[in-house]
Protein backbone atom coordinates (compact mmCIF):
# COMPACT_ATOMS: atom_id res chain seq x y z
CA UNK A 1 0.00 0.00 0.00
CA UNK A 2 1.22 3.53 -0.67
CA UNK A 3 2.37 5.50 2.35
CA UNK A 4 -0.52 7.64 3.56
CA UNK A 5 -0.73 10.51 6.02
CA UNK A 6 -3.84 12.29 7.28
CA UNK A 7 -3.43 15.99 8.07
CA UNK A 8 -5.66 17.23 10.87
CA UNK A 9 -5.56 21.01 11.46
CA UNK A 10 -6.54 21.83 15.04
CA UNK A 11 -7.57 24.83 17.08
CA UNK A 12 -9.21 24.14 20.45
CA UNK A 13 -10.03 20.48 19.82
CA UNK A 14 -8.71 19.05 23.10
CA UNK A 15 -11.72 16.77 23.65
CA UNK A 16 -12.09 15.58 20.07
CA UNK A 17 -8.47 14.93 19.06
CA UNK A 18 -7.78 11.84 21.23
CA UNK A 19 -10.96 10.16 19.94
CA UNK A 20 -10.14 10.97 16.32
CA UNK A 21 -6.52 9.86 16.68
CA UNK A 22 -7.49 6.51 18.19
CA UNK A 23 -9.95 5.80 15.38
CA UNK A 24 -7.54 6.81 12.63
CA UNK A 25 -4.64 4.82 14.01
CA UNK A 26 -6.87 1.74 14.34
CA UNK A 27 -7.68 1.68 10.61
CA UNK A 28 -6.39 -1.08 8.38
CA UNK A 29 -4.23 -0.74 6.34
CA UNK A 30 -2.27 1.45 8.76
CA UNK A 31 -1.63 5.10 8.09
CA UNK A 32 -0.02 8.05 9.82
CA UNK A 33 -1.50 11.22 11.28
CA UNK A 34 -0.12 14.75 11.29
CA UNK A 35 -1.75 17.18 13.72
CA UNK A 36 -1.08 20.81 12.74
CA UNK A 37 -1.98 22.84 15.80
CA UNK A 38 -2.50 26.59 15.61
CA UNK A 39 -1.40 27.36 19.15
CA UNK A 40 -4.66 26.21 20.74
CA UNK A 41 -5.16 27.88 24.14
CA UNK A 42 -7.15 24.88 25.39
CA UNK A 43 -4.08 22.62 25.41
CA UNK A 44 -4.74 20.71 22.19
CA UNK A 45 -1.04 20.98 21.33
CA UNK A 46 0.03 19.38 24.62
CA UNK A 47 -2.46 16.57 24.10
CA UNK A 48 -1.09 16.06 20.58
CA UNK A 49 2.43 15.77 21.98
CA UNK A 50 1.21 13.13 24.41
CA UNK A 51 -0.36 11.15 21.58
CA UNK A 52 2.88 11.38 19.61
CA UNK A 53 4.78 9.97 22.63
CA UNK A 54 2.45 6.97 22.66
CA UNK A 55 2.50 6.17 18.91
CA UNK A 56 5.28 6.98 16.43
CA UNK A 57 2.69 7.16 13.64
CA UNK A 58 1.23 10.31 15.20
CA UNK A 59 3.16 13.50 14.46
CA UNK A 60 2.71 17.13 15.47
CA UNK A 61 3.51 20.54 14.01
CA UNK A 62 3.14 23.48 16.38
CA UNK A 63 2.51 26.53 14.24
CA UNK A 64 3.63 30.06 15.08
CA UNK A 65 2.56 33.30 13.45
CA UNK A 66 -0.81 34.05 11.81
CA UNK A 67 -3.44 31.40 12.44
CA UNK A 68 -5.88 30.02 9.94
CA UNK A 69 -7.22 26.82 8.38
CA UNK A 70 -5.58 27.54 5.02
CA UNK A 71 -2.14 28.21 6.48
CA UNK A 72 -2.30 25.11 8.67
CA UNK A 73 -3.38 22.87 5.79
CA UNK A 74 -0.77 24.25 3.39
CA UNK A 75 2.02 23.86 5.96
CA UNK A 76 0.97 20.29 6.66
CA UNK A 77 0.78 19.46 2.96
CA UNK A 78 4.22 20.90 2.24
CA UNK A 79 5.65 18.93 5.18
CA UNK A 80 4.04 15.70 3.95
CA UNK A 81 5.30 16.22 0.39
CA UNK A 82 8.83 16.90 1.62
CA UNK A 83 8.66 13.75 3.77
CA UNK A 84 7.84 11.62 0.72
CA UNK A 85 4.32 10.37 1.48
CA UNK A 86 2.49 9.06 -1.58
CA UNK A 87 -1.05 9.95 -0.49
CA UNK A 88 -1.94 13.05 1.52
CA UNK A 89 -5.36 13.35 3.14
CA UNK A 90 -7.09 16.10 5.10
CA UNK A 91 -10.02 15.95 7.50
CA UNK A 92 -11.58 18.02 10.26
CA UNK A 93 -10.72 17.33 13.88
CA UNK A 94 -14.26 17.74 15.23
CA UNK A 95 -15.44 14.22 14.23
CA UNK A 96 -17.83 15.59 11.61
CA UNK A 97 -15.86 13.45 9.15
CA UNK A 98 -16.19 9.75 9.96
CA UNK A 99 -12.77 8.03 9.97
CA UNK A 100 -14.50 4.84 8.84
CA UNK A 101 -15.20 6.57 5.50
CA UNK A 102 -11.50 7.09 4.84
CA UNK A 103 -10.86 3.62 3.34
CA UNK A 104 -13.43 4.34 0.63
CA UNK A 105 -11.59 7.54 -0.34
CA UNK A 106 -8.27 5.70 -0.36
CA UNK A 107 -9.80 2.96 -2.49
CA UNK A 108 -10.78 5.59 -5.08
CA UNK A 109 -7.18 6.83 -5.12
CA UNK A 110 -5.87 3.28 -5.49
CA UNK A 111 -8.23 2.64 -8.40
CA UNK A 112 -7.76 5.67 -10.65
CA UNK A 113 -8.43 9.01 -8.97
CA UNK A 114 -5.91 11.78 -8.43
CA UNK A 115 -8.17 13.31 -5.79
CA UNK A 116 -10.99 11.75 -3.77
CA UNK A 117 -13.46 14.04 -2.01
CA UNK A 118 -15.81 12.95 0.75
CA UNK A 119 -19.02 14.45 -0.58
CA UNK A 120 -22.27 15.39 1.13
CA UNK A 121 -23.99 16.34 -2.09
CA UNK A 122 -23.79 13.26 -4.32
CA UNK A 123 -26.10 10.26 -4.28
CA UNK A 124 -25.61 8.41 -1.02
CA UNK A 125 -24.17 11.45 0.77
CA UNK A 126 -26.03 13.23 3.55
CA UNK A 127 -26.03 16.03 6.09
CA UNK A 128 -26.92 14.67 9.52
CA UNK A 129 -26.93 17.99 11.30
CA UNK A 130 -29.33 20.21 13.22
CA UNK A 131 -28.67 23.30 11.11
CA UNK A 132 -32.22 24.10 10.13
CA UNK A 133 -33.40 24.61 6.54
CA UNK A 134 -31.78 28.03 6.05
CA UNK A 135 -28.19 27.10 6.97
CA UNK A 136 -28.46 23.79 5.13
CA UNK A 137 -29.68 25.60 2.00
CA UNK A 138 -26.88 28.18 2.29
CA UNK A 139 -24.28 25.40 2.56
CA UNK A 140 -25.53 23.60 -0.55
CA UNK A 141 -26.06 26.81 -2.52
CA UNK A 142 -22.57 28.03 -1.60
CA UNK A 143 -21.02 24.85 -2.90
CA UNK A 144 -23.10 25.16 -6.08
CA UNK A 145 -21.93 28.74 -6.57
CA UNK A 146 -18.30 27.70 -6.13
CA UNK A 147 -18.85 24.89 -8.62
CA UNK A 148 -20.06 27.35 -11.24
CA UNK A 149 -17.26 29.84 -10.59
CA UNK A 150 -14.48 27.24 -10.65
CA UNK A 151 -15.93 25.44 -13.67
CA UNK A 152 -15.78 22.00 -12.11
CA UNK A 153 -18.12 19.01 -12.03
CA UNK A 154 -17.52 18.54 -8.30
CA UNK A 155 -20.73 18.91 -6.26
CA UNK A 156 -19.20 19.40 -2.80
CA UNK A 157 -16.60 22.09 -3.39
CA UNK A 158 -16.17 22.98 0.28
CA UNK A 159 -15.63 19.53 1.74
CA UNK A 160 -12.34 19.35 3.64
CA UNK A 161 -12.43 15.54 3.72
CA UNK A 162 -10.07 14.78 0.84
CA UNK A 163 -7.27 12.50 -0.28
CA UNK A 164 -4.69 13.56 -2.87
CA UNK A 165 -2.06 11.71 -4.81
CA UNK A 166 1.17 13.39 -3.79
CA UNK A 167 2.47 13.61 -7.36
CA UNK A 168 -0.59 15.71 -8.26
CA UNK A 169 -0.62 17.79 -5.07
CA UNK A 170 3.07 18.51 -5.54
CA UNK A 171 2.38 20.24 -8.87
CA UNK A 172 0.22 22.90 -7.21
CA UNK A 173 1.69 26.25 -6.06
CA UNK A 174 0.60 25.81 -2.45
CA UNK A 175 2.75 28.73 -1.37
CA UNK A 176 0.67 31.11 -3.49
CA UNK A 177 -2.64 30.33 -1.78
CA UNK A 178 -4.29 33.60 -0.74
CA UNK A 179 -7.10 32.30 1.43
CA UNK A 180 -7.20 32.33 5.22
CA UNK A 181 -10.18 30.07 5.91
CA UNK A 182 -12.13 27.32 4.21
CA UNK A 183 -12.07 29.20 0.90
CA UNK A 184 -8.68 27.49 0.65
CA UNK A 185 -10.61 24.39 -0.43
CA UNK A 186 -12.23 26.26 -3.32
CA UNK A 187 -8.92 27.79 -4.39
CA UNK A 188 -7.24 24.39 -4.28
CA UNK A 189 -10.07 22.87 -6.31
CA UNK A 190 -9.59 25.55 -8.97
CA UNK A 191 -5.91 24.63 -9.22
CA UNK A 192 -6.73 20.94 -9.50
CA UNK A 193 -9.32 21.65 -12.19
CA UNK A 194 -6.78 23.67 -14.17
CA UNK A 195 -4.38 20.72 -13.85
CA UNK A 196 -7.12 18.43 -15.24
CA UNK A 197 -6.80 16.21 -12.19
CA UNK A 198 -9.07 13.16 -12.06
CA UNK A 199 -11.42 14.02 -9.18
CA UNK A 200 -13.84 11.48 -7.73
CA UNK A 201 -16.53 12.19 -5.13
CA UNK A 202 -17.23 9.51 -2.54
CA UNK A 203 -20.52 9.81 -0.62
CA UNK A 204 -20.21 10.47 3.11
CA UNK A 205 -22.55 11.23 5.99
CA UNK A 206 -21.52 14.56 7.52
CA UNK A 207 -22.46 14.94 11.18
CA UNK A 208 -22.40 18.04 13.35
CA UNK A 209 -19.74 18.38 16.03
CA UNK A 210 -20.86 17.21 19.47
CA UNK A 211 -18.11 18.88 21.49
CA UNK A 212 -16.49 22.28 21.11
CA UNK A 213 -17.32 25.36 19.08
CA UNK A 214 -17.63 25.69 15.31
CA UNK A 215 -14.91 27.75 13.59
CA UNK A 216 -17.25 28.85 10.79
CA UNK A 217 -18.00 32.58 11.03
CA UNK A 218 -19.66 35.18 8.84
CA UNK A 219 -16.22 36.46 7.84
CA UNK A 220 -15.18 32.99 6.66
CA UNK A 221 -18.38 32.62 4.62
CA UNK A 222 -17.88 36.04 3.03
CA UNK A 223 -14.26 35.25 2.25
CA UNK A 224 -15.33 32.05 0.50
CA UNK A 225 -17.89 33.99 -1.54
CA UNK A 226 -15.27 36.56 -2.54
CA UNK A 227 -12.64 33.97 -3.44
CA UNK A 228 -15.10 31.97 -5.55
CA UNK A 229 -16.23 35.12 -7.36
CA UNK A 230 -12.64 36.17 -8.05
CA UNK A 231 -11.80 32.72 -9.42
CA UNK A 232 -14.85 32.84 -11.65
CA UNK A 233 -14.00 36.27 -13.05
CA UNK A 234 -10.43 35.22 -13.80
CA UNK A 235 -11.66 32.07 -15.50
CA UNK A 236 -14.11 34.02 -17.66
CA UNK A 237 -11.39 36.47 -18.65
CA UNK A 238 -8.96 33.74 -19.67
CA UNK A 239 -7.77 34.15 -23.28
CA UNK A 240 -9.10 31.49 -25.61
CA UNK A 241 -11.76 30.30 -23.16
CA UNK A 242 -14.55 28.41 -24.90
CA UNK A 243 -18.12 29.53 -24.29
CA UNK A 244 -19.05 26.22 -22.69
CA UNK A 245 -15.86 25.86 -20.63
Amino acid sequence: MPSTIVIVPTYNEAENLPVLAARLLALDPPLEVLCVDDGSPDGTGRIADGLADLDARFRVIHRAGPRGYARACAEGMLWALAAGYEVVCTMDADLSHDPDSLPALLSAIATSADVAIGSRYVEGGSLEVDWGPVRSAISKAGSGYARAMVGTKVHDCTSGFRCYRADVLGRLPLGSIRSDGYSFLIELLAMLTAEKARIVEVPIAYVDRRVGTSKISRAIVLEALGVATGLGLRRLARPGRRAND
